[in-house]
């Protein structure tokens, strides 16, 4: 079954030796990280599907948000679709590609980082590796997590901007806090930066993502 995302591809240089999708933030478009996606090594490929809520020209997401004083509020239901269909949207890619879930890194921004989460940590098969860019995982997954996800080959990386005035910093430390419960390792870093995906953050995921899929273990 098709997952019916329209996706731009950063092609690998010769046959592709690991996967990266990149997922965008609530109101933004596929096209939007795309020069992440260019200063990734290149003999990654790279694809960034766009999100299947329309929330007006270029402005897509994966789950509706509302912002109230006890913080986001989502659309589960549609949470929930976005993760399941982009689920079976990486086993497409890897099928093409003929890679594994440790050769494969699911990360985003903001709420393309919530997904990376929810995909990594409820199938772990697919996605070994992920990366939550200014973003937090949600409680709503819980119950998908697999009960043994610390004896899976999972490993993450959270990025945060101590003054993030979208989505605080408290979230991730709270996102560590649950990883550390899980037995899942992660490196968690922060930055003076508000909600934003700045040049000292690119470096450390370009650094990180060429370790984790290109390096031998």
């Amino acid at each position: 079954m098709s997952s019916g995302l329209y996706t731009v591809v950063r092609a690998a240089t010769g046959p592709a030796q690991g996967l990266v999708v990149l997922m965008h933030g609530v109101g933004s478009h596929e096209r939007s990280l795309l020069p992440l996606a260019q200063a990734l090594d290149p003999r990654l490929q790279v694809v960034l599907p766009r999100g299947p809520l329309s929330f007006g020209p270029d402005a897509f997401g994966w789950f509706t948000v509302q912002f109230g004083p006890q913080g986001p509020v989502i659309d589960p239901a549609q949470a929930e679709a976005s993760r399941l269909r982009l689920i079976d949207f990486v086993r497409q890619q890897q099928a093409q590609l003929g890679l594994p879930a440790t050769r494969t890194l699911v990360a985003g921004f903001s709420q393309g980082g919530i997904m990376s989460a929810s995909i990594a940590l409820t199938a772990p098969e697919v996605a070994a590796r992920f990366a939550v860019l200014s973003g937090r995982i949600l409680p709503e997954i819980a119950a998908h997590v697999p009960a043994d996800i610390a004896t899976r080959d999972l490993e993450g990386l959270i990025l945060h901007g101590r003054h993030d005035s979208k989505l605080p910093f408290a979230l991730a430390t709270a996102a560590s806090a649950r990883l550390r419960a899980l037995g899942v390792r992660h490196t968690l870093k922060d930055y003076p930066a508000d909600h934003a995906l700045t040049a000292p953050m690119q470096a450390d995921f370009n650094a990180w993502t060429v370790q984790r899929l290109l390096s031998l273990h």
